[in-house]
């Protein structure tokens, strides 16, 4: 393939990917659950699993949902004491076999974590069976060249996060005027205390 080629490769094979994710009971159930949790959600994933699980915690922070993200490998020197009873635990790996996120959820099951969500593609993996509810990703072909850098799994990732945190946001029936307390700074502060949107290039 030449670079345009390739490139429009790789965005229909996004594209092709999230718009095949079967957003059944589990997912809405999972809502729910994030919704009636009386703790906190806790985040964690491994490697390009772990930056969108991060991003996934802070977008949940901003719509109104406390949340924490730890990185598992960190999580073995002492960051697993941010879990605490009644917390509920979403869990990134597109394989499920990540021996640092399963490592963390045996060991957040010790710690009183209420509830433990995975989020994964492949059919059999520990993930799976560590997990009280799994949200699949579904089977995804890499459009990578070497059929191995994890972009189109990346962007289901990404899909499903946001789905689930707008989606919670709507649900606790968040206003504009409660997204602007957590946005005091920038942009997006003043587009929530405004009826005035201003331009982007005054973030």
């Amino acid at each position: 393939m030449d670079i345009k080629e390739r490139m429009q490769a790789v965005l229909h094979a996004e594209a092709a990917a999230i718009n095949a994710i079967e957003i059944d009971d589990t997912f809405i159930q999972a809502v729910e659950i994030m919704q009636a949790c009386k703790g906190k959600i806790v985040t964690t994933g491994m490697g390009k699993a772990g930056y969108l699980a991060h991003k996934f915690a802070a977008t949940l922070c901003s719509t109104a949902t406390p949340a924490v993200f730890i990185h598992p490998a960190e999580a073995a020197h002492g960051d697993l004491g941010l879990v605490a009873t009644n917390d509920v635990m979403l869990a990134f790996s597109t394989s499920g076999k990540s021996r640092e996120v399963i490592e963390i959820l045996e060991l957040s099951r010790h710690l009183g974590v209420e509830t433990i969500i995975g989020v994964t593609s492949h059919p059999e993996s520990d993930l799976r069976d560590l997990s009280d509810f799994v949200l699949d990703m579904g089977v995804i072909k890499e459009p990578c060249p070497l059929g191995l850098t994890p972009s189109a799994s990346m962007a289901v990732m990404q899909a499903i996060t946001d789905a689930i945190s707008l989606a919670l946001m709507e649900q606790k029936g968040v206003t504009k005027e409660q997204y602007g307390l957590r946005h005091h700074g920038g942009y997006l502060g003043r587009a929530a205390r405004t009826d005035n949107v201003p331009h982007p290039e005054e973030k």
